[in-house]
């Protein structure tokens, strides 16, 4: 019996008192104002912000630039749409290989297809994205960067 007794007591030591009890004859003590967070500490500062978006609209007012306005200029041996993996394409006199074909969109009446490619040489990737019901006013070509996909200009395209 002692020894339930003992360990009784030891286990309200240990858990302490209860929060009321412990701040019950605190009525006059002041406490410090909490600090303000500081928010400058998490992400990017304003300048970095402003440098980061003046590089990418400096990028994409040269793409803009230098792309044209002209349909590119298609030599097909095959209809496009059985173009496969492993056939080469010939991108302004550079051959690629073709990695996948794809639907990349349904849009109801027409399809938006995908061609991914890869130079062998540099191991860049490509996709030709394009419109079923009108390939020859929408074939475009994207070069991948990073993460994401942009558009590159490109004169000629056979396969």
């Amino acid at each position: 019996m002692v020894k339930k007794a003992k360990k009784e007591n030891r286990k309200e030591k240990e858990q302490g008192m209860p929060v009321d009890d412990a701040f019950a004859d605190e009525e006059d003590v002041q406490y410090a104002e909490s600090k303000p967070r500081n928010l400058s500490k998490k992400g990017m500062s304003e300048e970095a912000i402003e440098k980061d978006m003046n590089i990418i609209e400096n990028a994409v007012n040269h793409i803009e630039e230098n792309q044209s306005s002209q349909p590119m200029k298609i030599t097909a041996s095959k209809p496009i749409s059985q173009i496969k993996k492993g056939d080469r394409i010939i991108l302004d006199d550079k051959e690629m290989e073709v990695d996948a074909h794809y639907l990349l969109m349904n849009h109801g009446t027409t399809k938006e297809m995908a061609i991914e490619i890869f130079d062998p040489k540099t191991d860049k990737d490509y996709q030709l994205r394009y419109f079923n019901d009108q390939v020859e006013q929408t074939l475009e070509l994207y070069e991948l960067q990073d993460i994401m996909y942009f558009r590159k200009p490109c004169k000629k395209v056979s396969w």
